[in-house]
């Protein structure tokens, strides 16, 4: 790099790049110009930059943004409103009832008081699928948080948009409109098989290929679910998927928890992605999904929260820890989910899921400058031998002291600067109100 200046230079900190190498720089530093990493390298490299503002990591650690690769940011809206069931139950007879009241400007409110959750726990990233997606993508980008947004299809008749005709007409719009946008890009995201038809499951699949977008769907995400697809086609999810042609690299399945060997063959033979929701998972009871056997396989997972009405906070760091003991339990080897193996799956593997590998998810010259710095200066952070088994089994999301994305500074010492956090809270609190009324 020449001696030009830097907008924001990082330094004095344990520096993870989680690049190919899993670089770890002691006593590293970035240089940021124009929204992107301009230079990596140590503080001492770095020192005689000119740059203007440079933040010192104080001993922490600087590392990649966190990217959730499945959430449905507005449900902070229904945070604790039905606990302790089933999934159908909890959809049906709850979620869905609960939703068909909503409007644009309550989604926007529900996801910008995700926005501070996410923003305050380190992710810098989130794949958004829900109602009114326009109205979290203005969340996102007041809260200068980077999104991928996409509004959920269905067979039956949605509070958003009407029916599903209206649903395709409403993602291009949503393409349109978010066309070019630095931050905000768009998926197109049928629910699931059991509630689109093969006719509305193909014609989303040809309008994220028309595109080159992303298709995000939910798949296998319960055993019940596998059954209901093999009564009404005759094969598993995943099989119905692929003999409608409609597995491909580009495709995101949040959940994968219910597969069977040829399941996880067919994601492997085409390339498909995987969103692994394990504390939502485990509080719906759904099963755990085989994320070993996935990686094993080659397949690329990353790591999602789901929504805060079934898990119930944006917090990846715990998602991570969970994550990595969760399966360590259920096959009783300590060795599977390595630390650092989650902690790539959280950073530079969920931004492959979500096509934005090339931009994201490390710490590397030209890429997006998304960064998080924690401050490690904690009796739960003391000492630390190894950062990677630090960041997964000892860090909280509360850690996260600075955050950065796209070159911007959205948080500082803890504070929000982009929005008002506690007015979003408090218009929450006033939503919910009128939420719990209703029930």
């Amino acid at each position: 790099m020449t001696a030009t200046a830097a907008d924001l230079v990082l330094n004095r900190g344990l520096l993870l790049t989680v690049d190919a190498e899993n670089r770890v720089i002691p006593d590293g530093a970035v240089a940021v110009r124009d929204g992107r990493i301009a230079a990596v390298g140590t503080t001492a490299e770095l020192s005689g930059l000119p740059a203007a503002e440079v933040i010192d990591a104080r001993g922490g650690i600087i590392m990649p943004g966190l990217v959730n690769t499945h959430t449905h940011a507005a449900m902070t809206l229904f945070r604790g409103l039905a606990d302790d069931l089933p999934l159908m139950a909890w959809l049906n007879e709850h979620i869905f009832p609960a939703e068909a009241g909503l409007d644009a400007e309550q989604v926007r409110s529900g996801a910008l008081l995700a926005c501070a959750e996410m923003i305050l726990s380190g992710t810098t990233t989130f794949c958004d699928m829900y109602l009114f997606a326009a109205a979290v993508g203005r969340a996102a980008q007041q809260a200068g948080m980077r999104a991928v947004v996409g509004e959920v299809l269905f067979d039956f008749p949605s509070p958003a948009y009407g029916d599903a005709e209206n649903g395709f007409a409403c993602t291009q719009r949503l393409i349109d409109a978010f066309r070019g946008d630095p931050l905000i890009s768009v998926a197109v995201e049928p629910h699931s098989p059991y509630l689109c038809r093969p006719e509305l499951l193909e014609r989303a699949f040809r309008l994220a290929q028309r595109h080159g977008l992303p298709m995000v769907i939910h798949l296998a995400e319960t055993s019940g679910e596998v059954e209901t697809i093999i009564a009404r086609y005759g094969r598993t999810p995943v099989g119905h998927l692929a003999a409608l042609g409609l597995l491909a690299p580009n495709v995101l399945a949040c959940h994968c928890v219910a597969l069977t060997e040829d399941d996880i063959g067919l994601l492997q033979a085409h390339a498909v992605k995987v969103s692994h929701n394990p504390e939502s998972n485990m509080k719906l009871a759904s099963g755990i999904a085989p994320v070993p056997r996935l990686l094993a396989a080659g397949i690329c997972v990353g790591l999602g929260t789901d929504g805060a009405a079934s898990n119930n906070n944006l917090d990846l760091f715990q998602e991570m820890d969970t994550a990595a003991k969760l399966h360590k339990g259920q096959t009783l080897d300590p060795t599977v989910m390595d630390a650092q193996t989650v902690l790539r799956m959280a950073t530079i593997d969920g931004a492959r899921a979500l096509g934005l590998g090339e931009r994201i998810g490390s710490i590397e010259a030209g890429k997006q400058a998304d960064l998080i710095v924690l401050d490690t200066r904690k009796p739960h952070l003391t000492p630390m031998y190894h950062p990677a088994s630090h960041l997964v089994y000892a860090a909280r999301g509360s850690d996260v002291a600075t955050v950065v994305i796209a070159g911007r500074v959205v948080l500082r010492d803890r504070r929000i600067l982009t929005f008002d956090a506690q007015a979003a809270m408090d218009e929450v609190n006033r939503l919910a109100a009128a939420i719990r009324a209703r029930k």
